[in-house]
């Protein structure tokens, strides 16, 4: 597929919820209209044209609500939810911008609006965590929301957001008959922007709050929750279900055993011995002053690592950002997941290039699926084809459940 944004880090970002048109997230022209609208523009424009489109959608939803069409209304709530939080991924970073905190309770706004004209109404809730909570949402099956069901908990990566996990998994799995749980943990969405809660490497340790949670709500079977991660929940899923035994699967897309990893081979690819790159918090300052260059000029690695990456983890340096995704590791972990684990690998996706190695060192049940581009599922979490992907996964969770 061309290019559709001028900009590649707004290619990126914006191109996101076309892996949402089968779940209502969007459709093609609207993408494509938000686009043009930032032609050769920068990153405030891409904030302005997402958020005059999602605007838009609200105008049009409160009038259809208004005319009594629930199920319109519900459905323009909703897509400006997502178009609300495309417009700040771009304005990522510490000091946190205004129309970031702005965008995001817009987001929640229009999402707590579409949520609230379903035929089973949804609420927002909190999960009680450490010293603060988490905003949840639990998304009943479709049409069986009174019956007693399996629940899929969903668990989002870097910058994704509540409404991402939605829009990418929830709805096909409650179309599909699974009651879903979806949330924003610690570096994530709401916990981050609203609370400055950073995200965490122990995963198991916010897994468990949540399954507590969702072993008090009506109509799910204790014996058949599952958890699914994507992107960067590629690595916290297995690492939650490597402490948190009341799970009944596990699903990694795509599996990562160590973040540090890409960051080693790239110390080593500068210069660095292994030895030096085992630790990258203690690199030679030349190559920590080498690499912070090379960021300095790479619009999108600055974006994922100055940016997003700092934030996130709490850093203010790239040395301590390096120090902090040391800790993102699986190591003496691996053995310590007991259920069925299904991984995928998407075969030019480059977080997934560890991914082999990782099922390999699996002793539970398991199952790793492959996409391609032939599939158009080849780049990293499938967005191109992410209905192929809820099949394959909702089929294997049929299966093993």
């Amino acid at each position: 597929m061309s290019k559709i944004f001028s900009d590649a880090l707004h290619e990126q970002l914006g191109t996101w919820p076309i892996g949402y048109i089968p779940y209502g997230g969007a459709d093609f022209g609207e993408v494509r209209s938000v686009a043009q609208a930032i032609g050769e523009g920068d990153d405030d424009a891409f904030h302005a044209a997402w958020t005059a489109a999602a605007d838009r959608m609200m105008d049009e939803g409160r009038d259809a609500e208004a005319r009594g069409h629930a199920s319109s209304a519900r459905d323009f709530y909703l897509r400006a939810a997502c178009f609300y939080g495309k417009a700040f991924h771009p304005l990522f970073g510490y000091p946190v911008d205004p129309r970031v905190v702005q965008s995001s309770r817009r987001q929640i706004e229009a999402f707590n609006l579409g949520l609230a004209l379903g035929d089973d109404p949804v609420r927002p809730v909190r999960i009680p965590f450490e010293t603060s909570s988490m905003l949840a949402y639990v998304i009943p099956a479709q049409g069986r929301a009174n019956e007693r069901r399996p629940l899929i908990i969903l668990t989002n990566g870097y910058d994704a957001t509540i409404t991402d996990a939605f829009f990418a998994s929830a709805v096909a799995a409650s179309r599909r008959g699974y009651h879903c749980l979806i949330f924003d943990g610690p570096g994530q969405g709401t916990t981050l922007i609203e609370q400055g809660v950073h995200l965490r490497p122990d995963w198991e340790t916010v897994i468990g709050p949540v399954v507590d949670f969702a072993l008090t709500l009506p109509n799910i079977d204790s014996s058949r929750i599952a958890l699914s991660g994507w992107s960067l929940g590629g690595y916290l899923s297995p690492r939650a279900a490597s402490g948190e035994s009341r799970l009944a699967a596990c699903v990694a897309d795509p599996a990562q055993s160590c973040i540090a990893d890409g960051f080693r081979a790239y110390a080593i690819k500068l210069g660095a011995t292994p030895e030096q790159a085992a630790h990258l918090g203690s690199l030679p300052e030349a190559f920590i002053e080498r690499m912070e260059e090379i960021i300095a000029h790479d619009r999108k690695l600055h974006w994922s690592v100055a940016q997003r990456g700092y934030w996130v983890n709490g850093a203010s340096n790239l040395r301590d950002y390096l120090a902090s995704v040391e800790r993102f590791t699986m190591s003496g972990r691996i053995e310590s997941i007991h259920c069925p684990t299904l991984f995928t690998l998407a075969e030019n996706d480059p977080l997934a290039s560890g991914t082999e190695a990782f099922f390999d060192a699996l002793r539970c049940p398991k199952t790793l699926l492959r996409f391609t581009d032939s599939q158009g599922a080849g780049d990293h979490c499938e967005m191109s084809n992410r209905s192929l992907v809820n099949r394959k996964v909702l089929d294997w969770l049929d299966e093993v459940l």
